[in-house]
């Protein structure tokens, strides 16, 4: 397990003074590049391979949102490794070990080059440790979300530089930044999912298309042509 201590800065948070969806996922994702950079394995180890790892999906459960100022300890670890595939969970959690936060994640490995997935060679994932933590205990959802057929679609919003990340991509905490826009005022989110379909790059456009049904969203960010680039899921209670 891989853990750094943070405190909720005034920057991640929202309106009510707790740490934003987006700023969630942020930390998660900084939480996984910084064990890869520490082993390294990042960015430039893997540069120079003509390798990458690309978000398949998450599945994020928020129990609480942190509030402005409080401390908070965020973990990972990568549970398994099959094929192209890499699975990993987070949490993020208060000093006394109490979850705010649990995910898991699905990545895939990617061949920058070819721009064809590739099977994960042992060399890329010894440093891990595999085995050494059990996987998350939480009610696990599948990679898949249904699209409904009935939605309303909304403005088209072109994809801009600051939504672009190392990646030459849309960044994966862009798309669910860019659902939230659509989103009503005053719920907030319990559960995320996110089923990512291909990468979005700068220039292109995405068109919003949302279903409701009680009480949960699904919002396909769609192209020209009504391909998702990414389909969110999202459950809600109203606002604390």
């Amino acid at each position: 397990m891989y853990s750094f201590d943070s405190r909720v800065r005034y920057s991640e948070v929202d309106e009510d003074r707790k740490l934003s969806l987006t700023g969630v996922i942020n930390y998660l994702q900084d939480c996984s590049t910084f064990q890869s950079e520490d082993l390294n394995q990042g960015i430039d180890y893997l540069t120079k391979k003509h390798r990458a790892w690309l978000l398949s999906s998450w599945q994020i459960i928020v129990d609480r949102y942190p509030k402005l100022g409080e401390q908070i300890v965020v973990s990972t670890w990568p549970y398994d490794f099959k094929g192209i595939y890499g699975y990993r969970n987070f949490t993020i959690q208060d000093p006394e070990g109490n979850y705010l936060v649990r995910a898991n994640s699905n990545w895939f490995f990617f061949d920058t080059e070819s721009g064809c997935p590739v099977r994960v060679g042992e060399e890329d994932v010894a440093a891990y440790g595999i085995g050494q933590e059990e996987k998350l205990p939480m009610d696990y959802a599948p990679r898949r979300i249904p699209v409904p057929a009935e939605y309303e679609e909304y403005p088209v919003i072109a994809v801009a530089a600051h939504h672009i990340d190392t990646n030459h991509h849309v960044n994966n905490a862009q798309y669910v930044e860019i659902a939230r826009e659509v989103l009503p005022a005053g719920i907030c989110i319990r559960e995320l999912r996110v089923e990512y379909k291909k990468a979005a790059v700068l220039g292109d456009q995405i068109i919003p298309r949302v279903s409701v049904e009680a009480g949960c969203y699904t919002i396909a960010l769609c192209d020209t042509e009504g391909k998702p680039y990414a389909i969110v899921w999202l459950r809600s209670y109203c606002s604390e």
